[in-house]
Protein backbone atom coordinates (compact mmCIF):
# COMPACT_ATOMS: atom_id res chain seq x y z
CA UNK A 1 0.00 0.00 0.00
CA UNK A 2 1.39 3.14 -1.01
CA UNK A 3 1.26 6.01 1.48
CA UNK A 4 2.08 9.84 1.87
CA UNK A 5 5.78 9.52 3.23
CA UNK A 6 6.04 13.28 2.92
CA UNK A 7 3.86 13.83 5.74
CA UNK A 8 5.51 15.23 8.89
CA UNK A 9 4.09 12.48 10.63
CA UNK A 10 5.16 9.15 8.78
CA UNK A 11 8.11 8.69 10.67
CA UNK A 12 8.76 10.14 13.52
CA UNK A 13 10.62 6.67 14.43
CA UNK A 14 12.66 7.39 11.59
CA UNK A 15 14.46 11.12 12.05
CA UNK A 16 12.76 11.76 15.47
CA UNK A 17 10.52 14.43 14.11
CA UNK A 18 8.20 16.12 16.39
CA UNK A 19 5.10 15.65 15.23
CA UNK A 20 3.16 18.96 13.53
CA UNK A 21 0.09 19.34 15.17
CA UNK A 22 -3.12 21.30 12.84
CA UNK A 23 -4.07 24.51 13.35
CA UNK A 24 -7.66 24.70 14.23
CA UNK A 25 -9.89 21.37 13.92
CA UNK A 26 -6.63 18.85 14.73
CA UNK A 27 -7.04 17.76 11.13
CA UNK A 28 -7.73 20.77 8.47
CA UNK A 29 -10.63 20.26 6.02
CA UNK A 30 -13.16 18.91 8.49
CA UNK A 31 -15.61 21.41 9.81
CA UNK A 32 -16.99 21.69 13.56
CA UNK A 33 -20.70 21.22 12.85
CA UNK A 34 -21.63 18.18 15.30
CA UNK A 35 -23.50 19.02 18.70
CA UNK A 36 -23.27 16.57 22.03
CA UNK A 37 -26.47 15.54 20.95
CA UNK A 38 -25.17 14.37 17.34
CA UNK A 39 -22.41 12.38 18.55
CA UNK A 40 -24.35 10.99 21.03
CA UNK A 41 -26.85 9.68 18.50
CA UNK A 42 -24.24 8.65 16.02
CA UNK A 43 -23.15 6.14 19.16
CA UNK A 44 -26.54 5.11 19.71
CA UNK A 45 -27.40 4.43 16.40
CA UNK A 46 -24.39 1.87 15.61
CA UNK A 47 -24.77 0.30 19.28
CA UNK A 48 -28.81 -0.15 19.18
CA UNK A 49 -29.10 -2.87 16.62
CA UNK A 50 -29.82 -6.43 15.63
CA UNK A 51 -27.52 -7.34 18.91
CA UNK A 52 -30.09 -6.33 21.39
CA UNK A 53 -33.21 -6.87 19.37
CA UNK A 54 -32.74 -10.42 18.09
CA UNK A 55 -28.89 -11.39 19.63
CA UNK A 56 -30.92 -11.33 23.03
CA UNK A 57 -33.25 -13.67 22.59
CA UNK A 58 -30.54 -16.97 21.54
CA UNK A 59 -28.41 -15.76 24.30
CA UNK A 60 -31.42 -16.11 26.39
CA UNK A 61 -31.58 -19.75 25.30
CA UNK A 62 -28.27 -20.61 25.80
CA UNK A 63 -27.58 -19.52 29.21
CA UNK A 64 -30.96 -18.42 31.08
CA UNK A 65 -32.31 -15.20 32.21
CA UNK A 66 -29.72 -14.62 35.12
CA UNK A 67 -26.44 -15.57 33.29
CA UNK A 68 -27.62 -12.90 30.46
CA UNK A 69 -28.83 -9.91 33.07
CA UNK A 70 -25.16 -10.50 35.00
CA UNK A 71 -23.10 -10.70 31.38
CA UNK A 72 -24.94 -7.42 30.54
CA UNK A 73 -24.05 -5.80 34.20
CA UNK A 74 -20.66 -7.11 34.02
CA UNK A 75 -19.68 -5.91 30.38
CA UNK A 76 -21.12 -2.37 31.39
CA UNK A 77 -18.38 -2.08 33.82
CA UNK A 78 -15.80 -2.95 30.87
CA UNK A 79 -17.32 -0.80 28.72
CA UNK A 80 -17.70 2.16 31.37
CA UNK A 81 -13.73 1.80 31.39
CA UNK A 82 -13.03 2.75 28.59
CA UNK A 83 -15.88 5.28 27.56
CA UNK A 84 -14.27 7.57 31.00
CA UNK A 85 -10.84 6.42 29.31
CA UNK A 86 -11.44 7.72 25.87
CA UNK A 87 -13.55 11.21 27.21
CA UNK A 88 -10.35 11.84 28.84
CA UNK A 89 -8.48 11.99 25.84
CA UNK A 90 -10.99 13.23 23.64
CA UNK A 91 -12.28 16.64 25.40
CA UNK A 92 -8.12 17.30 25.54
CA UNK A 93 -7.64 16.38 22.41
CA UNK A 94 -10.24 15.94 20.07
CA UNK A 95 -9.35 15.00 17.15
CA UNK A 96 -11.41 13.09 13.87
CA UNK A 97 -10.50 9.02 14.23
CA UNK A 98 -9.54 9.99 18.04
CA UNK A 99 -8.85 6.46 19.59
CA UNK A 100 -6.56 5.54 15.88
CA UNK A 101 -5.02 8.60 16.29
CA UNK A 102 -3.80 7.83 19.72
CA UNK A 103 -2.61 4.75 18.66
CA UNK A 104 0.21 5.87 16.66
CA UNK A 105 0.77 8.96 18.27
CA UNK A 106 1.18 8.03 22.16
CA UNK A 107 2.34 3.82 21.22
CA UNK A 108 3.78 3.20 18.16
CA UNK A 109 3.23 4.65 14.40
CA UNK A 110 2.73 0.53 13.58
CA UNK A 111 -0.13 0.12 15.91
CA UNK A 112 -1.62 2.89 15.08
CA UNK A 113 -1.92 1.22 11.82
CA UNK A 114 -3.17 -1.87 12.40
CA UNK A 115 -5.41 -0.67 14.83
CA UNK A 116 -7.13 2.11 12.01
CA UNK A 117 -7.14 -0.36 9.50
CA UNK A 118 -8.66 -3.19 11.55
CA UNK A 119 -11.12 -0.74 12.71
CA UNK A 120 -12.33 0.24 9.17
CA UNK A 121 -12.21 -2.46 8.04
CA UNK A 122 -14.51 -3.64 10.80
CA UNK A 123 -17.07 -0.84 10.25
CA UNK A 124 -17.17 -1.20 6.15
CA UNK A 125 -18.27 -4.58 6.29
CA UNK A 126 -20.37 -3.93 8.94
CA UNK A 127 -22.22 -1.77 6.13
CA UNK A 128 -22.61 -4.25 3.87
CA UNK A 129 -24.54 -6.67 6.68
CA UNK A 130 -26.90 -3.82 7.68
CA UNK A 131 -27.62 -3.57 3.99
CA UNK A 132 -27.98 -7.60 3.95
CA UNK A 133 -30.63 -7.27 7.29
CA UNK A 134 -32.77 -3.82 5.44
CA UNK A 135 -33.26 -6.51 2.91
CA UNK A 136 -34.38 -10.06 5.35
CA UNK A 137 -36.07 -7.71 7.25
CA UNK A 138 -38.80 -6.23 4.64
CA UNK A 139 -39.15 -10.21 3.36
CA UNK A 140 -41.29 -10.10 6.50
CA UNK A 141 -43.46 -8.30 4.50
CA UNK A 142 -42.83 -9.62 1.06
CA UNK A 143 -41.11 -12.84 0.33
CA UNK A 144 -41.70 -11.93 -3.45
CA UNK A 145 -38.84 -9.52 -3.49
CA UNK A 146 -35.22 -10.16 -3.50
CA UNK A 147 -32.83 -9.23 -1.20
CA UNK A 148 -30.87 -7.24 -3.70
CA UNK A 149 -33.00 -4.33 -4.70
CA UNK A 150 -33.45 -3.39 -1.26
CA UNK A 151 -29.62 -3.70 -1.07
CA UNK A 152 -28.97 -1.64 -4.12
CA UNK A 153 -31.95 1.49 -3.11
CA UNK A 154 -30.70 1.77 0.24
CA UNK A 155 -26.39 1.44 -0.73
CA UNK A 156 -27.46 4.90 -2.79
CA UNK A 157 -29.45 6.31 -0.12
CA UNK A 158 -26.82 6.06 2.77
CA UNK A 159 -23.92 6.30 0.09
CA UNK A 160 -25.48 10.02 -0.90
CA UNK A 161 -26.56 10.87 2.58
CA UNK A 162 -22.95 10.77 3.81
CA UNK A 163 -21.72 13.05 1.22
CA UNK A 164 -24.07 16.13 2.83
CA UNK A 165 -22.78 18.38 4.93
CA UNK A 166 -22.48 16.10 8.20
CA UNK A 167 -24.41 18.70 10.29
CA UNK A 168 -27.52 17.15 7.90
CA UNK A 169 -26.18 13.67 9.08
CA UNK A 170 -26.51 14.16 12.60
CA UNK A 171 -29.77 15.53 12.57
CA UNK A 172 -31.00 12.77 10.25
CA UNK A 173 -29.12 10.35 12.77
CA UNK A 174 -30.65 11.60 15.51
CA UNK A 175 -33.90 11.12 14.75
CA UNK A 176 -33.35 7.88 13.46
CA UNK A 177 -32.10 6.98 16.93
CA UNK A 178 -34.68 8.02 18.83
CA UNK A 179 -37.07 5.95 17.15
CA UNK A 180 -35.42 2.75 18.77
CA UNK A 181 -34.83 4.48 22.02
CA UNK A 182 -38.28 5.50 22.34
CA UNK A 183 -39.50 1.48 21.03
CA UNK A 184 -37.10 0.15 23.98
CA UNK A 185 -38.47 2.29 26.68
CA UNK A 186 -41.99 1.48 25.53
CA UNK A 187 -41.09 -2.29 25.06
CA UNK A 188 -39.64 -1.68 29.10
CA UNK A 189 -43.16 -0.37 30.04
CA UNK A 190 -45.37 -3.25 27.99
CA UNK A 191 -43.10 -5.89 29.83
CA UNK A 192 -43.85 -4.46 33.06
CA UNK A 193 -47.30 -4.41 32.62
CA UNK A 194 -47.54 -8.06 31.05
CA UNK A 195 -45.24 -9.49 34.08
CA UNK A 196 -47.90 -7.99 36.60
CA UNK A 197 -50.87 -10.13 34.80
CA UNK A 198 -52.09 -7.69 31.52
CA UNK A 199 -51.49 -10.86 28.95
CA UNK A 200 -52.95 -13.97 28.70
CA UNK A 201 -50.36 -15.81 30.78
CA UNK A 202 -52.07 -13.66 33.97
CA UNK A 203 -49.30 -12.82 36.66
CA UNK A 204 -45.87 -14.09 35.64
CA UNK A 205 -43.77 -12.31 38.27
CA UNK A 206 -40.40 -14.48 38.66
CA UNK A 207 -41.65 -17.96 38.07
CA UNK A 208 -39.52 -18.71 35.05
CA UNK A 209 -36.34 -17.80 37.02
CA UNK A 210 -37.75 -21.12 39.41
CA UNK A 211 -39.03 -23.26 36.41
CA UNK A 212 -37.16 -23.80 33.96
CA UNK A 213 -34.66 -22.17 36.17
CA UNK A 214 -32.61 -19.15 36.02
CA UNK A 215 -29.21 -20.48 34.72
CA UNK A 216 -29.08 -22.84 31.59
CA UNK A 217 -26.00 -25.42 31.40
CA UNK A 218 -24.21 -24.92 28.27
CA UNK A 219 -22.07 -27.45 26.42
CA UNK A 220 -20.97 -28.99 29.37
CA UNK A 221 -22.76 -30.17 32.57
CA UNK A 222 -23.32 -29.25 36.31
CA UNK A 223 -21.85 -25.87 37.54
CA UNK A 224 -18.74 -25.73 34.66
CA UNK A 225 -21.77 -25.90 32.30
CA UNK A 226 -23.79 -22.94 33.80
CA UNK A 227 -20.32 -20.64 33.89
CA UNK A 228 -19.65 -21.48 29.91
CA UNK A 229 -23.32 -20.50 29.64
CA UNK A 230 -22.31 -16.75 31.04
CA UNK A 231 -18.79 -16.56 30.00
CA UNK A 232 -20.65 -17.44 26.03
CA UNK A 233 -23.46 -14.43 26.90
CA UNK A 234 -20.71 -12.08 28.13
CA UNK A 235 -19.29 -12.25 24.36
CA UNK A 236 -22.74 -11.77 23.33
CA UNK A 237 -23.07 -8.72 25.56
CA UNK A 238 -19.81 -7.37 24.47
CA UNK A 239 -20.81 -7.36 20.82
CA UNK A 240 -23.74 -5.65 21.54
CA UNK A 241 -21.97 -2.52 23.23
CA UNK A 242 -19.76 -2.15 20.47
CA UNK A 243 -19.98 0.84 18.69
CA UNK A 244 -20.47 3.17 21.89
CA UNK A 245 -16.93 4.30 21.33
CA UNK A 246 -17.83 6.14 18.21
CA UNK A 247 -18.06 9.15 20.49
CA UNK A 248 -15.08 9.63 19.97
CA UNK A 249 -14.83 9.32 16.44
CA UNK A 250 -16.85 12.39 15.73
CA UNK A 251 -14.30 14.56 17.74
CA UNK A 252 -12.68 16.51 15.40
CA UNK A 253 -16.06 17.78 14.17
CA UNK A 254 -17.73 18.84 17.24
CA UNK A 255 -18.23 22.45 17.95
CA UNK A 256 -16.89 22.99 21.84
CA UNK A 257 -16.06 19.83 22.20
CA UNK A 258 -14.24 20.10 26.24
CA UNK A 259 -18.12 20.62 26.45
CA UNK A 260 -20.22 18.42 24.01
CA UNK A 261 -17.40 15.43 24.62
CA UNK A 262 -18.14 14.65 28.02
CA UNK A 263 -21.81 15.41 27.91
CA UNK A 264 -21.68 12.84 25.09
CA UNK A 265 -19.34 10.18 27.16
CA UNK A 266 -21.84 10.43 30.03
CA UNK A 267 -25.15 10.16 28.14
CA UNK A 268 -24.24 7.08 25.57
CA UNK A 269 -22.80 5.00 28.28
CA UNK A 270 -25.78 5.49 31.35
CA UNK A 271 -28.26 5.19 28.52
CA UNK A 272 -27.19 2.61 26.41
CA UNK A 273 -26.38 0.65 30.14
CA UNK A 274 -29.57 1.36 31.47
CA UNK A 275 -31.88 0.51 28.68
CA UNK A 276 -29.76 -2.74 27.58
CA UNK A 277 -30.06 -4.00 31.60
CA UNK A 278 -33.46 -2.94 31.61
CA UNK A 279 -34.25 -4.91 28.11
CA UNK A 280 -33.00 -8.33 29.06
CA UNK A 281 -33.97 -8.22 32.43
CA UNK A 282 -37.51 -7.88 31.37
CA UNK A 283 -36.90 -10.78 28.52
CA UNK A 284 -35.41 -12.40 30.81
CA UNK A 285 -38.66 -12.51 33.15
CA UNK A 286 -41.39 -13.18 30.68
CA UNK A 287 -39.83 -15.57 28.54
CA UNK A 288 -38.43 -19.14 30.17
CA UNK A 289 -35.01 -19.83 28.17
CA UNK A 290 -36.37 -22.79 27.10
CA UNK A 291 -39.20 -21.24 24.58
CA UNK A 292 -38.28 -23.02 21.40
CA UNK A 293 -39.18 -19.56 19.45
CA UNK A 294 -36.11 -18.36 20.98
CA UNK A 295 -34.10 -21.16 18.39
CA UNK A 296 -35.92 -20.18 15.07
CA UNK A 297 -32.57 -18.52 13.80
CA UNK A 298 -34.85 -16.49 11.66
CA UNK A 299 -33.30 -12.74 10.97
CA UNK A 300 -36.56 -10.75 11.38
CA UNK A 301 -39.59 -9.94 13.63
CA UNK A 302 -40.54 -12.98 14.71
CA UNK A 303 -37.20 -13.95 16.41
CA UNK A 304 -37.08 -11.25 18.20
CA UNK A 305 -37.69 -11.74 22.16
CA UNK A 306 -39.44 -8.54 21.86
CA UNK A 307 -42.01 -9.64 20.14
CA UNK A 308 -42.14 -13.31 21.97
CA UNK A 309 -42.93 -11.57 24.84
CA UNK A 310 -45.67 -10.44 23.20
CA UNK A 311 -46.96 -13.25 21.38
CA UNK A 312 -46.89 -15.00 24.84
CA UNK A 313 -49.11 -12.27 25.91
CA UNK A 314 -51.46 -12.75 22.78
CA UNK A 315 -50.61 -9.41 21.98
CA UNK A 316 -51.19 -9.98 17.61
CA UNK A 317 -50.10 -6.58 16.54
CA UNK A 318 -46.62 -5.96 17.96
CA UNK A 319 -44.41 -8.15 15.37
CA UNK A 320 -45.31 -5.83 12.27
CA UNK A 321 -44.59 -2.85 15.26
CA UNK A 322 -41.21 -4.25 15.82
CA UNK A 323 -40.22 -5.24 12.51
CA UNK A 324 -40.86 -1.71 11.22
CA UNK A 325 -38.42 -0.54 13.94
CA UNK A 326 -35.61 -3.60 13.03
CA UNK A 327 -35.33 -1.48 9.56
CA UNK A 328 -35.04 1.64 10.79
CA UNK A 329 -32.44 0.67 13.48
CA UNK A 330 -30.31 -1.13 10.82
CA UNK A 331 -30.52 1.58 8.66
CA UNK A 332 -29.89 3.65 11.17
CA UNK A 333 -27.02 1.67 11.95
CA UNK A 334 -25.72 1.41 7.83
CA UNK A 335 -26.02 5.48 7.81
CA UNK A 336 -23.47 5.39 11.64
CA UNK A 337 -21.26 3.12 9.37
CA UNK A 338 -20.70 4.64 6.40
CA UNK A 339 -19.60 8.07 9.00
CA UNK A 340 -17.26 6.01 11.00
CA UNK A 341 -15.63 4.37 8.31
CA UNK A 342 -14.87 7.49 6.46
CA UNK A 343 -13.60 9.55 9.20
CA UNK A 344 -11.58 6.58 10.58
CA UNK A 345 -9.89 6.33 7.03
CA UNK A 346 -9.41 10.44 7.09
CA UNK A 347 -7.52 10.15 9.83
CA UNK A 348 -5.51 7.40 8.87
CA UNK A 349 -4.99 9.65 6.10
CA UNK A 350 -3.96 11.89 7.93
CA UNK A 351 -1.48 10.21 10.15
CA UNK A 352 0.52 9.28 6.82
CA UNK A 353 -0.84 5.90 7.15
CA UNK A 354 -2.95 5.66 4.02
CA UNK A 355 -3.00 6.94 0.92
CA UNK A 356 -3.53 11.28 0.87
CA UNK A 357 -6.33 10.99 -1.16
CA UNK A 358 -8.54 10.05 1.53
CA UNK A 359 -7.98 13.59 3.83
CA UNK A 360 -9.10 15.46 0.73
CA UNK A 361 -12.41 17.59 1.83
CA UNK A 362 -15.10 19.20 -0.12
CA UNK A 363 -16.76 22.93 0.60
CA UNK A 364 -18.52 21.34 3.09
CA UNK A 365 -15.90 19.42 5.09
CA UNK A 366 -16.79 16.10 3.94
CA UNK A 367 -13.99 13.92 2.86
CA UNK A 368 -15.69 12.53 -0.14
CA UNK A 369 -13.04 10.35 -1.69
CA UNK A 370 -13.00 8.65 1.72
CA UNK A 371 -17.07 8.30 1.25
CA UNK A 372 -16.68 7.09 -2.07
CA UNK A 373 -14.20 4.16 -0.90
CA UNK A 374 -15.77 3.06 1.99
CA UNK A 375 -19.25 3.05 0.63
CA UNK A 376 -17.46 0.73 -2.04
CA UNK A 377 -17.31 -2.05 0.65
CA UNK A 378 -21.08 -1.98 1.23
CA UNK A 379 -21.62 -3.77 -2.33
CA UNK A 380 -20.41 -6.73 -0.62
CA UNK A 381 -23.49 -7.33 0.33
CA UNK A 382 -24.42 -8.64 -2.78
CA UNK A 383 -22.16 -12.00 -1.35
CA UNK A 384 -25.72 -13.09 -0.29
CA UNK A 385 -27.62 -13.54 -3.63
CA UNK A 386 -25.78 -16.42 -3.75
CA UNK A 387 -24.94 -18.98 -1.82
CA UNK A 388 -21.27 -19.52 -2.41
CA UNK A 389 -20.97 -16.06 -1.72
CA UNK A 390 -22.31 -16.36 1.75
CA UNK A 391 -19.98 -18.35 2.76
CA UNK A 392 -16.99 -15.84 1.65
CA UNK A 393 -19.96 -13.13 3.66
CA UNK A 394 -19.67 -14.88 6.94
CA UNK A 395 -15.56 -15.36 6.79
CA UNK A 396 -15.24 -11.11 6.34
CA UNK A 397 -18.00 -10.79 9.08
CA UNK A 398 -15.99 -12.93 11.64
CA UNK A 399 -13.31 -10.45 11.08
CA UNK A 400 -15.27 -7.79 12.26
CA UNK A 401 -16.24 -9.49 15.33
CA UNK A 402 -13.30 -9.43 17.22
CA UNK A 403 -12.19 -6.19 16.26
CA UNK A 404 -14.07 -4.38 18.86
CA UNK A 405 -12.06 -5.92 21.60
CA UNK A 406 -8.96 -5.11 19.85
CA UNK A 407 -9.88 -1.57 19.93
CA UNK A 408 -11.34 -1.35 23.79
CA UNK A 409 -7.83 -2.65 24.74
CA UNK A 410 -5.84 -0.40 22.95
CA UNK A 411 -7.71 2.43 24.04
CA UNK A 412 -6.61 1.71 27.56
CA UNK A 413 -3.47 1.38 26.67
CA UNK A 414 -3.72 4.47 25.25
CA UNK A 415 -5.16 6.45 28.02
CA UNK A 416 -2.62 4.70 30.15
CA UNK A 417 0.13 6.05 28.19
CA UNK A 418 -1.31 9.71 28.42
CA UNK A 419 -1.66 9.82 32.16
CA UNK A 420 2.09 8.67 31.87
CA UNK A 421 2.70 11.71 29.76
CA UNK A 422 0.87 14.32 31.67
CA UNK A 423 3.07 12.95 35.10
CA UNK A 424 5.63 13.47 33.57
CA UNK A 425 5.18 16.60 31.99
CA UNK A 426 3.79 17.46 35.75
CA UNK A 427 0.29 18.39 34.33
CA UNK A 428 -2.20 17.52 36.91
CA UNK A 429 -4.90 15.61 35.59
CA UNK A 430 -7.77 17.91 37.33
CA UNK A 431 -6.84 20.57 34.82
CA UNK A 432 -8.04 18.57 32.33
CA UNK A 433 -11.54 19.20 30.54
CA UNK A 434 -13.13 15.72 31.93
CA UNK A 435 -11.14 13.60 34.25
CA UNK A 436 -11.69 9.71 34.24
CA UNK A 437 -12.70 8.40 37.80
CA UNK A 438 -10.93 5.52 39.49
CA UNK A 439 -7.43 5.68 37.20
CA UNK A 440 -5.45 3.96 36.50
CA UNK A 441 -6.80 1.14 37.87
CA UNK A 442 -9.90 1.21 35.73
CA UNK A 443 -8.09 1.14 32.25
CA UNK A 444 -5.94 -1.84 33.81
CA UNK A 445 -9.51 -3.23 34.60
CA UNK A 446 -10.50 -2.57 31.06
CA UNK A 447 -7.01 -3.79 29.41
CA UNK A 448 -7.06 -7.01 31.38
CA UNK A 449 -10.71 -7.85 31.04
CA UNK A 450 -10.50 -6.78 27.14
CA UNK A 451 -8.16 -8.63 26.42
CA UNK A 452 -9.35 -12.08 28.25
CA UNK A 453 -12.53 -11.94 26.44
CA UNK A 454 -11.07 -11.31 22.93
CA UNK A 455 -8.91 -14.51 23.49
CA UNK A 456 -11.88 -16.55 24.77
CA UNK A 457 -14.43 -15.19 22.17
CA UNK A 458 -14.05 -18.61 20.21
CA UNK A 459 -13.64 -20.60 23.50
CA UNK A 460 -16.78 -23.16 22.10
CA UNK A 461 -14.11 -24.62 19.55
CA UNK A 462 -12.35 -25.42 21.87
CA UNK A 463 -15.31 -27.91 23.53
CA UNK A 464 -16.72 -29.17 20.70
CA UNK A 465 -13.27 -28.91 18.22
CA UNK A 466 -13.49 -27.36 14.65
CA UNK A 467 -10.36 -26.19 12.76
CA UNK A 468 -12.99 -23.98 10.88
CA UNK A 469 -14.20 -22.24 13.65
CA UNK A 470 -11.28 -22.01 14.98
CA UNK A 471 -9.87 -20.34 12.28
CA UNK A 472 -13.13 -18.05 11.44
CA UNK A 473 -13.16 -17.50 15.51
CA UNK A 474 -9.69 -15.86 15.64
CA UNK A 475 -8.76 -14.64 12.17
CA UNK A 476 -9.70 -11.07 12.98
CA UNK A 477 -6.53 -11.11 15.56
CA UNK A 478 -4.84 -12.90 12.87
CA UNK A 479 -4.98 -9.93 10.68
CA UNK A 480 -4.48 -7.65 13.51
CA UNK A 481 -1.12 -8.94 13.89
CA UNK A 482 -0.47 -9.56 10.47
CA UNK A 483 -0.99 -5.71 9.82
CA UNK A 484 1.19 -4.49 13.02
CA UNK A 485 3.96 -7.11 11.80
CA UNK A 486 3.64 -6.01 8.38
CA UNK A 487 3.93 -1.91 8.89
CA UNK A 488 6.57 -2.44 11.68
CA UNK A 489 9.18 -4.49 9.00
CA UNK A 490 7.86 -2.26 6.05
CA UNK A 491 8.62 1.33 7.53
CA UNK A 492 11.09 -0.06 10.50
CA UNK A 493 9.12 1.84 13.17
CA UNK A 494 10.13 2.31 17.02
CA UNK A 495 7.81 3.11 19.84
CA UNK A 496 7.07 6.72 20.77
CA UNK A 497 9.27 8.20 23.55
CA UNK A 498 7.24 10.02 26.06
CA UNK A 499 8.81 13.06 25.72
CA UNK A 500 7.86 13.16 21.56
CA UNK A 501 4.58 12.79 22.47
CA UNK A 502 2.43 15.53 21.22
CA UNK A 503 0.29 16.84 23.61
CA UNK A 504 -1.14 19.93 21.45
CA UNK A 505 -2.63 17.69 18.13
CA UNK A 506 -6.58 18.96 17.83
CA UNK A 507 -6.31 21.26 21.14
CA UNK A 508 -8.37 24.87 20.30
CA UNK A 509 -7.45 26.18 23.58
CA UNK A 510 -3.96 26.61 22.64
Amino acid sequence: MKVDEKSPRVSNERAGEQKVPDVETGQSGLTRALKSRHILFVAIGATFGTGLFLGTGGALSNAGPASLLLAFIFMGLVVYSVMVALGEMAAYMPVAGAFTVYASRFVDPSLGFAMGWIYWFSWSVTYSLELTASGLIIQYWNQSTSIAIWIAVFWVVFTTVNFFPVKYFGEMEMWFSSIKVVTVIGFIIFAICINAGAGQQGYIGFKYWTYPGAFREYLVPDGIGKFVGFWSVMVTAGFSYQGSELVGIGAGETANPRKAIPQAIRWTFWGNFSLFVATVFFVGINIPFDNPDLQSGATNASASPLVIVAKLAGVQVLPDIINAVLLTAVLSAAASDVYSSTRILYALADEGLAPALFKKTNRFGTPYWSVAFCSLLGLLAFLNVSENGGTVFKWLLNITAVAGFIVWALITVCHLRFMKTLASRNIPRSSLPYVAPFQPYLSWFGLVLNVLIMLTSGFTVFINWSTVDFFASYVSILLFVVLFIGHKILFRTTPVKIETIDLSMGRMDI
